[in-house]
């Protein structure tokens, strides 16, 4: 592991062909030299950094053929894969349904590997051939985070490889080794500070802030849980609040005139069991 780095990982892009997965590998900024792959039917690995939580992990990332042979991948090579990001291409509906045989094989060779679901091409949205409501309901009913990418923007591409990241460490407990006890720098304290105190993860690409910082402040932002909450629909209008606002609501909730009115029923409820009714 390089001095300057936290962790390194190894990460597999499975899919069918021409789904973009080399795509994705050749946006990314490249930090290793070419060498030959160990396997015919893997290309030559990338090695690229990402920030979380500002941390840099190193990735090793793997693009199969999607020549059907994962089995195969996963007894010769890449048992010591920790992340798998499953591509598939939104103006494609033959490769979404590919999906499906690919996870038969994953759970079958590689069960309990952490992964995520990756909708390629994201800049052909008028081409698109699979809802977006069904992608998200077919990965959240197999437990999957999902994202959908645009390599021609450079649009989530390094954010879903960062929550990978994410759910690797936390698995596997290695997220304890960095939480030791030391003194946070003055920049890791003022990105924790920024990011308290927005909605939504999206609210950054506002800030008056250089490229450099931003993709330092969405590190941040996927850790401290910045994300918007919905409540349920109601006849209202529906309300949106951070968690900074639900708190405040639940301390309001436990206030001492609510403390009050309960102590006074339970009050009641205790003289009566008595035979004398509190006036």
């Amino acid at each position: 592991m390089g001095a300057n780095h936290e962790f390194q990982l190894k990460f597999l892009l499975v899919g069918d062909s021409d789904v973009g997965k080399n795509e994705i590998l050749d946006m990314l900024p490249s930090e290793n030299q070419p060498i030959d792959s160990p396997l015919p039917y893997i290309a030559a690995p990338k090695e690229t950094t990402i920030l979380l939580e500002g941390k840099r992990v190193r990735l090793h990332l793997w693009d199969t053929s999607g020549q059907g042979r994962f089995s195969t991948i996963i007894r010769s090579y890449s048992r010591g894969a920790e992340g798998l990001l499953i591509v598939y291409d939104i103006t494609n509906r033959w490769s979404f349904e590919g999906i499906k045989r690919w996870l038969v094989e994953i759970d079958e060779h590689a069960p309990g590997i952490p992964r995520i679901l990756v909708g390629n091409r994201l800049h052909l949205e008028f081409k698109r051939a699979i809802p977006r409501k069904e992608v998200e309901n077919f990965a959240a009913k197999r437990n999957m985070e999902y994202f959908e990418v645009s390599t021609l923007a450079f649009f989530n591409v390094k954010e879903s490889l960062t929550e990978l990241a994410r759910l690797v460490i936390s698995r596997n407990g290695m997220h304890r080794l960095w939480r030791c006890n030391r003194v946070p720098s003055l920049q890791e304290l003022s990105c924790r500070s920024v990011v308290k105190q927005l909605e939504t993860v999206h609210a950054i690409d506002r800030l008056p802030l250089p490229l450099s910082l931003k993709y330092e402040l969405r590190s941040f932002a996927r850790g401290a849980q910045c994300y918007t909450y919905t409540l349920p629909k109601t006849k209202k209008k529906q309300i949106r609040l951070t968690l900074s606002e639900m708190s405040a609501r639940q301390v309001a909730s436990r206030s001492p005139k609510n403390c009050y009115a309960e102590s006074c029923r339970h009050e009641r409820e205790r003289q009566r069991a008595k035979g004398c009714v509190l006036m």
